[in-house]
């Protein structure tokens, strides 16, 4: 059992509780099929949030809200509900919670009957499947990996609430105001934001094995962003973001204006800069670039549901203990690390959403692939979850990354990377070679009936040349390729890690993840043209302001 925290009493947990033990008693004595194990989740979220342009306020939220997820599992461990179907009718994923809206009021007569109302509905539904599953095993091939679709994981006790979200909206909304207004001075600019939003996000979970757990995290952002078009119809956009646990952790005034005068300069420069020409050579992605590189052409790779699906491209599925990366790489998956450089990190909880405590995996050491990420689905060789099972409220658990972070023992200075690049280009007779200063994203494709292959989306890039000329800016670049071919290119990193913040999308919805690695070289790496419109600029000049045109006084 998890160690337990200091815990005052859940009107919520306790009418969970009380209600998940009543169903499941009156379901296992009438139903048939009858459940054998049966949870609820419910996500509580205060949020806030202020965006604003050019010394104005244009939007603002805020407000609280529940929603409860059912999990109802019918027939064994070995084939429940949950069970992937291999093709035919019936499609290869299974839903069965409503994600449907609780009272955010401690009302029990309320949540009760909502709980009541979702347990019945969860439970026909998955019911119902069993049945189809059972035949389906009869007419189909036997799978080729026979895995359980359940582990048994120890029980969990834990009740630990985040602080409660502290946002004064007037005061904000006046800091946004100011803030906002200082892309008045550039009028290259478009259009432009700067939005503050601060959460907290409470999970409260009970199931029938005995597991009560009531943990949460909070999460404060600034965004600022600007976009402009070229006068060849290219959309160009930059952005900066600041992350912290709460508000007050966010940077001052004059941290905000210099990134809001960095992310406006770098557009302006974008404006005039040639575009990009396809191109196959040596590269530095810096180390917010080379973690989301490493997230999306890795990460989804090793996440565990993947290896039991064979409509998947299971990349590494029977990788484990070979080599994947060079042997100077580890990547580590750690969700209780909260912090790396005084930097806080997005992709930190205590329990995945499973009730199993969260825990650092070492998914690849010294090159060699050692485990994949899990969840309570077992895969063939790896019985049991390792704290990754994470969904958006009102989708399906299954495994997902958590805070990535690459480690290197071939780390070199910046400076030496800088000239191995240099060094690289010449010895490969390139005109140049590319450094990829910031990422916005990226996506994969895993499906096998999809290219194995990745695009990453970079903003700013230069074009590094080996003849001492000053490294010039290109735009409309996109980064592409696939993986088992980008891995075997990396030659060295730098000794300085960075980090990236942000959302993941894929089956279970979006859940905030974090990426940190140092700088990586790479002999080579393919970029093509970036998409564009063909849409011109505004036709028409840009308003003048009162105050510029010496106004009424």
């Amino acid at each position: 059992m998890a160690s337990i925290a200091a815990a005052q009493p859940s009107v919520l947990l306790d009418a969970m509780s009380q209600e998940l033990n009543r169903n499941f008693t009156v379901l296992k004595q009438k139903a048939d099929p009858p459940p054998y194990f049966l949870s609820y989740e419910v996500t509580e979220l205060d949020h806030h949030s202020v965006s604003g342009t050019l010394g104005t306020v244009d939007a603002s939220s805020g407000g609280k809200s529940r929603t409860l997820d059912v999990s109802v599992r019918v027939g064994t461990p070995k084939l429940d509900n949950y069970h992937r179907v291999r093709g035919g009718r019936g499609g290869g994923s299974a839903q069965f919670t409503s994600g449907a809206p609780l009272t955010f009021e401690d009302n029990p007569n309320s949540i009760k009957r909502r709980l009541w109302l979702d347990t019945d509905s969860a439970y026909r539904l998955a019911a119902e499947r069993l049945i189809f599953l059972k035949t389906n095993t009869q007419v189909k091939v036997a799978a080729e990996d026979d895995s359980d679709d359940f582990s048994s994981e120890p029980v969990a006790t834990f009740q630990q609430a985040p602080p409660p979200l502290k946002f004064d909206e007037t005061q904000w909304s006046q800091r946004i105001r100011k803030l906002s207004a200082r892309f008045q001075n550039y009028p290259s600019v478009l259009t432009s934001h700067v939005s503050v939003s601060a959460e907290t996000d409470t999970r409260y979970m009970v199931n029938t094995e005995g597991t009560r757990i009531e943990h949460g995290r909070g999460f404060a952002r600034f965004v600022i962003s600007a976009s402009a078009k070229a006068a060849d119809g290219t959309d160009l956009s930059t952005f900066e973001t600041f992350e912290a646990v709460d508000p007050a952790g966010l940077p001052e005034d004059k941290v905000v204006l210099a990134a809001i005068d960095r992310v406006a300069n770098d557009l302006s420069h974008l404006l005039h800069a040639p575009e990009a020409e396809p191109f196959v050579g040596p590269a530095i992605f810096s180390g917010r670039a080379a973690g989301v590189f490493f997230h999306e052409i890795f990460g989804h790779r090793v996440e565990g549901h993947r290896q039991k699906d064979d409509s998947e491209g299971q990349t590494f599925t029977k990788s484990v203990n070979t080599k994947v990366l060079p042997d100077f790489l580890s990547v580590v998956f750690d969700p209780t690390r909260r912090k790396v450089g005084g930097i806080d990190l997005n992709g930190w909880y205590d329990y995945d959403d499973e009730g199993v405590k969260g825990q650092p995996i070492t998914a690849v050491d010294k090159g060699v692939l050692k485990t994949f990420l899990m969840s309570r689905s077992p895969i063939k060789g790896v019985a049991q979850s390792n704290g990754h099972g994470r969904r958006q409220p009102g989708y399906e658990v299954v495994s997902r990354q958590s805070n990535l972070i690459v480690e290197s023992t071939n780390a070199v200075p910046e400076s030496r990377l800088r000239q191995m690049l240099i060094d690289e280009v010449k010895k490969q007779n390139k005109p140049y070679g590319l450094y990829f200063q910031d990422i916005t994203g990226g996506f994969t494709t895993t499906a096998r009936a999809g290219l194995q292959a990745f695009k990453v989306i970079p903003v700013i890039v230069f074009r590094v040349y080996p003849d001492g000329r000053p490294d010039e800016l290109v735009r409309g670049a996109d980064i592409v390729g696939t993986p088992l071919a980008s891995f075997s290119k990396i030659i060295a990193t730098s000794d300085k890690p960075e980090v990236f913040n942000g959302y993941c999308g894929a089956e279970s919805g979006s859940v905030p993840v974090s990426a940190v690695s140092p700088a990586i070289l790479v002999s080579e790496i393919e970029i093509e043209k970036k998409a564009k419109s063909n849409d011109r600029p505004p036709l028409l000049p840009e308003p003048t302001t009162m105050e510029n045109r010496g106004g009424a006084r």
